[in-house]
């Protein structure tokens, strides 16, 4: 048995709608599940999600404020104003200063940008920067990414006498800032079709309708920080990205060229994965570290060997960031399992001086992944007195509104349900922790601190082929709100398995329906192949890949998660090398469980750890969810007993027997029966000075002249007195049956061809009849 860690939660697209997907579109029954687990409930809303078009875009002057920040804008142009782009220093805020300057430059602006410093200015409008833009001589400030919060800032900038449009996409909060015009998807609400911009969508409607036409030229930026910034790629978005991304593959912009070369990137085959694992994070890693402006510049030059510079320039940046995160993660988990007091609190609160404030929200996210508790990570400056941070959380957790319970202790944060920043006074850190601690035990329960795994599209293996998976392909962008697919392949057999690679930390399996068979991998799992065995049903979890060699492209499941019900047997008979099979063994799990005294004496300081010398009355058999058979019992009863008593989960059968009787066998009724004749024959006969002769003229084993003859004499037909054997004549005849030694071998051979000798088969429908 196998039980994974996490809740797996198989979600059944409606088989009738996914037929008739199949039918109407001709597409494979994967595609069409895909369609169906995301909400198409007609052929008509697949083929609308299939084949998006520029009407999917609305039209920018929908949004709140859109005429008027155009009119301003305008004038600004006429009357050769100053004009600051005031970004935001992540993926999405470079990304939205890019669109910015961009339409503007192209306008023929007077425009500069400036991004706050995230350890010197923190995020959003700063007061010191928009006072220095005021002696720069700037007149009109355009926030992109940010600004919904910047009250305060934002007021100084009036009085300064400039004027301020605002575009921003986070949630707002009970006032608004001060500024001449305010572009939100979502202020007021239910004015603008779809409210899931990112910051650079947002700026792009602005850049749309000072344009007067769609800029598909900047599509590619949206697309850069729709995905990093993770909105719901659905309505608008999904458009902006899935064209965005076909621009890039095609585009000769020096930046996409230059990225792709530093993160070893195919440019043809850029889809919604590379920007978010490739270009988002080094797009983002200088923000994290620094000043984020180079991120900017990358994006903007038009100049081939300045982007390659900038893009190594932000290449290590990303690899120092990943060095930065890998230590303050060791960190916390050292604090995490070493105090108490913060690791038995539901909400994991861990500081620690001088942490990076850029990075910590990504070690929140690992410890989120690694201990799914909401998990909040701040670094403590002791000079300034403060703690600064980002939190992570877990659904049932509604992060920003837990926090806003505590604004007496925490006077800036913002955030979202699962995500937050804040900034809080040292002192009350242990504070904090323990009043999140009460709120988590009054909202959170038992089932909802265990991860859940939601699978959504169920796989049957004759359904897997190369041809679907690169169909599937043409369905993405997958993202927030648009998954990428969760696979499940439930209660398939392994027909054949291996551990691959250097290390053989990997594994590749054969799995089959038992009619077609799948190519599987599974990356970091080659325990797997000390953990599963043949012939049992298995669940597994995993993505689909297409394995392209010498030309040929052949489907391949890659394994994620697995699980089965199934008792298992590990057969383990035979080995002699015992190193070679307990190393395969959980030793600090097992039950190592031995019949015989000599078992005990020669194993012992083999295997290292306790073995369990089975009592005759079995009071000292506990259950056990792994056991050891190291030998094999006097009788089949005994073993019963201690499998019903144990009730395990798995069996690990070595049954080691040095004195094996299975190929000797029973001497037949002729053996006995001129045995017999000849010891009559020979009254006081010295059988013991001639056993070893008499082996030699007979061509029997000297063993099983001595078990002939303990048969005779337990069943009294042969007495020895003085050295000297003669037979009873006058004994009533007996069944050689009746001899206890006869039982015994004959029961020991029987075993031994159950358990010792039977294949692998055999064995385990044996151990299935008395498990079930």
């Amino acid at each position: 048995m196998i039980l994974s860690k996490k809740r797996w939660q198989v979600e059944r697209p409606d088989a009738m709608l996914v037929q008739t997907l199949q039918n109407d579109l001709q597409l494979s029954a994967i595609a069409a599940k895909i369609l169906a687990a995301r909400g198409c409930e007609t052929t008509a809303d697949a083929e609308s999600l299939l084949n998006m078009t520029e009407a999917s875009i609305h039209d920018p002057f929908l949004m709140h404020g859109m005429a008027e920040a155009v009119a301003r804008i305008e004038q600004a142009l006429e009357n050769g104003e100053k004009i600051l782009v005031f970004g935001d220093y992540d993926a999405d805020g470079v990304s939205s200063t890019t669109v910015m300057l961009n339409v503007l430059l192209d306008l023929g602006a007077d425009v500069s940008f400036k991004i706050p410093n995230r350890f010197i200015h923190g995020y959003g409008p700063n007061e010191a920067l928009f006072r220095e833009a005021h002696e720069e001589g700037v007149q009109l400030i355009i926030t992109v990414d940010n600004g919904i919060s910047g009250m305060e800032p934002i007021r100084v900038a009036k009085e300064l006498g400039m004027d301020v449009i605002v575009t921003d996409h986070h949630e707002p909060g009970d006032e608004l800032p001060p500024a001449d015009i305010i572009l939100h998807p979502r202020i007021p609400e239910g004015h603008y079709p779809f409210g899931e911009l990112a910051g650079v969508g947002v700026a792009f409607k602005l850049a749309h309708a000072l344009y007067g036409e769609l800029p598909t030229h900047l599509i590619e930026y949206v697309a850069v920080g729709t995905v990093a910034d993770l909105v719901p790629l659905v309505d608008e978005n999904r458009y902006l990205v899935k064209r965005g991304i076909e621009e890039m593959r095609r585009s000769l912009s020096p930046w996409v060229q230059a990225m792709c070369e530093v993160a070893s990137a195919e440019q043809a085959k850029i889809n919604e994965e590379t920007i978010g694992f490739y270009f988002g994070p080094r797009l983002n890693a200088v923000g994290r570290l620094g000043e984020a402006a180079p991120g900017v510049e990358l994006l903007m030059t038009e100049d081939n060997a300045k982007a390659i510079a900038l893009a190594k320039q932000l290449n290590t940046c990303n690899s120092e960031r990943k060095d930065i995160v890998k230590s303050i993660t060791d960190e916390a988990i050292a604090l995490i399992e070493s105090d108490k007091k913060v690791g038995e609190s539901l909400v994991l609160v861990i500081a620690g001086e001088g942490w990076n404030a850029g990075v910590v929200g990504i070690v929140a996210s690992r410890l989120v992944e690694l201990y799914y508790r909401p998990t909040i990570v701040l670094s403590l400056d002791h000079e300034k007195g403060t703690a600064k941070g980002s939190a992570r959380s877990i659904e049932g957790f509604h992060l920003y509104n837990e926090l806003a319970k505590n604004r007496d202790i925490l006077p800036h944060f913002g955030g979202h349900p699962m995500a937050a920043g804040m900034t809080l006074p040292i002192e009350h850190v242990d504070e904090l922790r323990s009043r999140l601690d009460a709120q988590a035990k009054a909202c959170l329960s038992e089932e909802q601190l265990t991860p859940v795994l939601n699978i959504d599209i169920p796989l049957k293996i004759d359904e897997i082929s190369a041809d679907a998976i690169e169909e599937i392909s043409t369905l993405g962008p997958y993202g927030t709100d648009f998954p990428k697919p969760v696979y499940v392949l439930e209660d398939v057999e392994i027909a054949s398995m291996r551990k691959i690679g250097a290390a053989e930390n990997h594994i590749k399996m054969e799995l089959t329906d038992g009619y077609e068979k799948l190519d599987s991998v599974g990356f970091n799992k080659g325990h797997l192949h000390d953990e599963l065995t043949y012939g049992i049903k298995v669940s597994f979890t995993g993505d689909l890949q297409i394995n392209e060699w010498q030309g040929r492209k052949k489907a391949q499941f890659m394994i994620e998660d697995v699980q089965t019900t199934e008792w298992q047997l590990f057969d383990i008979r035979g080995i002699r090398q015992t190193s070679r099979w307990l190393n395969t063994v959980p030793k600090e799990e097992a039950t190592f469980i031995a019949f015989r005294s000599e078992t005990i004496t020669y194993y012992q300081s083999l295997i290292g750890v306790p073995i369990l010398a089975v009592d005759p009355t079995l009071s000292n058999v506990e259950q056990s969810n792994y056991i050891v058979l190291l030998d094999l019992p006097q009788n089949v009863q005994t073993l019963e007993n201690v499998l019903r008593k144990t009730a395990p989960s798995r069996i690990y059968a070595h049954f080691y027997m040095p004195d094996s009787q299975y190929f000797n066998g029973l001497p037949t009724r002729e053996q006995f029966s001129w045995y017999y004749k000849f010891l009559k024959n020979r009254p006081a006969f010295p059988l013991n000075m001639h056993l070893a002769e008499l082996a030699k003229h007979t061509g029997w084993p000297l063993d099983a002249l001595k078990f002939m003859t303990q048969v005779f004499f337990e069943l009294g037909f042969v007495k020895m007195e003085s050295g000297l054997t003669t037979v009873n004549v006058n004994v009533p005849k007996q069944a050689l049956t009746e001899a206890p030694s006869y039982k015994q071998r004959s029961e020991q051979i029987e075993m031994e061809q159950k358990l010792v000798y039977a294949p692998y088969i055999e064995l385990k429908q044996w151990f299935d009849e008395r498990l079930n």
